[in-house]
Formats: structure tokens, C-alpha cells, sequence
């Protein structure tokens, strides 16, 4: 792939409009070219900054970039899809030569997809899937898939510790990723002979979801399973659960490890939780930037698999919280 870019150098990364800089792993507002002198620049636009599952994203993308010699530089969007949209647009602007992005808006995002692919960027889509021809490379979790495997699990407990089957979710509404994890898993539950008792919306902010998972405990006293489809959800739901003292009456089945979750196994009111590898992710997404950039070739998608942690094997995931 060859195009027109203005070669950087340096540490600081100056954008065009409201935006006044790129954002880099560290925090808000400041720029940083991991890279150096490098020939290759990748722009990762991130969703928050945070999440953990981001975080590790960033520091898989960060070693890739580091071990690749690529020129890598990330931007926070804070959980605005405007804002990525943006930043995208100045990334076109200062002659990056690939795109990572971890849409918030699958669908909104698709017109800045095209500016960038107009210029001549290489375009990988990780974690949330973009249906989109710009789209070179897709990254990530079968989302659909790995809903639909937590929910045979949950049925198989269920059947197994003889549970009522009365179910509660907290999920993100404003996620399109975690819509496909509620649905799948609806989906098999509710195929299985289970009741979906309670919907609630913690936003994919952990303060919203404890809230919600609040009120569905108070409010559903028939509920026995709860099931968070993210990060920030599990946290808001563990915290819940702990708050109202209802661990000897609801079992928790979620995503994304965090040391609260692992609590809540030890505990035993945390039955199941899907594991992804957003480092991995990370990775995966910077090596087919730059075999892109480089006019090789890339296979898509590159499916990153996950992993159920229960307390059969969570001593294999401790380390990565202490």
C-alpha cells in the first residue's frame, strides 16, 4: 500500500477541531507516538479508558507496536461515538497508514470508515463487528457464539444444582456488542425452559449498573441468576449483590474477569464468568495493520476464542489481578 502522508516525528500528536490532541494510553488528552521514527503510523481508537478489557487491549496493541516497530498512537473517545468519529477524521488528516477501531457506533462509525479507506489507510475493526467493505480485517470474539456457550452453561448448571430457573440481566443497551450477548444468551436460556424476570440497563458504566443490578435484586425477589453481559455490569453486579446481602439467594454468571469477580467465585456467588484475551486482541489487531500497510495480506476474521473461568480453573487467571 502506498499513499501520500506527512512524515512525524516526536512525542506530540496536535489534531484539527475540538479535538486537542489524540489521547494516549496513559490518559486524556495528550499524544504519544509509541514508535518514534518509525515508517508505519496506526491510530487505535478506543472506547474508554476506564474498563480494564480496554486497557489490556491497549497494552497488547502497545508490546505488538513495540516488538512490529510500528509508530502507534491511541485515542480515549470516552464512550462517545461522535468523538470517535472525529478522531478518525483528524487521523486522515495527519496521514496516518492504518486505522484500529473499537466502534461504539457499528453503524454510525461506517461514514468515517470511508474517509478513511479514501485516503489510503489500511482499516481493522476489533471486538465489535462492523459489517462494512472498508472494513479490511475483523478482530475479535464471535460475540454471538460465546452468548450462546455462557447460556448452555448456565442451563447446564441449572440443571445440575436443580435452580429455578428465574433469570435477571444487566446489561448495556447503548452496546451493540453486549446486545449480542444478551441475545444469544436469552435466547438459549429461554429455549432451555428458563424466565427472563428482569431486563435493567447499566449504561457499560459500573456506577449505572450497580444501581441497576440494585434494584432488580430489591425489586425481584424470585430472581436466583443474574447475568451481566461486561465488564462494568459483573462489577455493578457483584457490588450489588454484596451490598444487599443476597449471595445465599443469586448466583452470578457474567463477562470479563476483574479481582472483584474472582472474589465473588472464591465466595461462591460468582458461578461463571466468559474470559476474553483483549490483549491478544490488541495484538492481533496491530500485526494485520502493518502486514496490511505493508500490501500483504490478512485473513478475516481473526477469531480470538474465550475462555468460562469457574472455580475449577480460576487459579490459572489470579496473577493477572494482583
Amino acid at each position: 500500500m502506498t499513499r501520500n502522508r506527512a512524515h512525524r516525528t516526536g512525542t506530540a500528536v496536535v489534531l484539527m477541531g475540538s479535538l486537542l490532541a489524540l489521547a494516549a494510553c496513559g490518559g486524556d488528552g495528550t499524544g504519544d507516538d509509541a514508535g518514534g521514527d518509525s515508517d508505519i503510523t496506526v491510530g487505535l481508537v478506543q472506547i474508554n479508558q476506564q474498563a480494564l478489557f480496554f486497557n489490556e487491549m491497549n497494552a497488547g496493541a502497545q508490546e505488538a507496536a513495540d516488538e512490529e516497530g510500528v509508530d502507534l498512537t491511541i485515542f480515549n473517545a470516552n464512550d462517545d461515538a461522535a468523538t470517535q468519529n472525529e478522531a478518525i477524521a483528524n487521523m486522515v488528516t495527519q496521514g496516518f497508514d492504518a486505522l484500529i477501531v473499537v466502534a461504539i457506533d457499528v453503524e454510525g462509525i461506517k461514514p468515517a470508515l470511508a474517509e478513511a479507506k479514501e485516503a489510503g489507510m489500511a482499516v481493522v475493526a476489533v471486538d465489535a463487528i462492523v459489517d462494512d467493505p472498508n472494513v479490511d480485517v475483523q478482530v475479535g470474539v464471535d460475540n454471538h457464539e460465546a452468548g450462546t456457550l455462557i447460556g448452555d452453561h448456565v442451563n447446564a448448571w441449572i440443571e445440575e444444582t436443580g435452580t429455578e430457573a428465574n433469570i435477571g440481566v444487566v446489561g448495556a443497551l447503548n452496546s451493540f456488542i453486549q446486545n449480542i450477548r444478551m441475545d444469544s444468551f436469552v435466547e438459549a436460556v429461554e429455549g432451555n425452559g428458563a424466565t427472563i424476570t428482569q431486563t435493567v440497563d447499566g449504561e457499560n458504566r459500573q456506577e449505572a449498573a450497580l444501581a441497576a443490578a440494585e434494584n432488580m435484586v430489591t425489586g425481584q425477589n424470585d430472581t436466583s441468576i443474574v447475568y451481566a453481559t461486561g465488564e462494568p455490569a459483573l462489577l455493578g453486579t457483584v457490588a450489588a449483590v454484596r451490598s444487599q446481602d443476597a449471595a445465599e439467594r443469586i448466583s452470578v454468571f457474567g463477562w470479563d474477569l476483574t479481582a472483584e469477580a474472582i472474589s465473588g467465585i472464591d465466595d461462591g456467588f460468582v458461578e461463571a464468568v466468559v474470559q476474553q484475551d483483549p490483549r491478544g486482541e490488541g495484538v492481533e489487531a496491530v500485526r494485520a495493520a502493518k502486514t496490511l500497510v505493508e500490501g500483504g495480506t490478512v485473513e478475516s476474521p481473526i477469531d480470538v476464542p474465550v475462555t468460562i473461568v469457574t472455580s475449577e480453573n480460576v487459579d490459572e487467571f489470579r496473577s493477572m489481578f494482583e
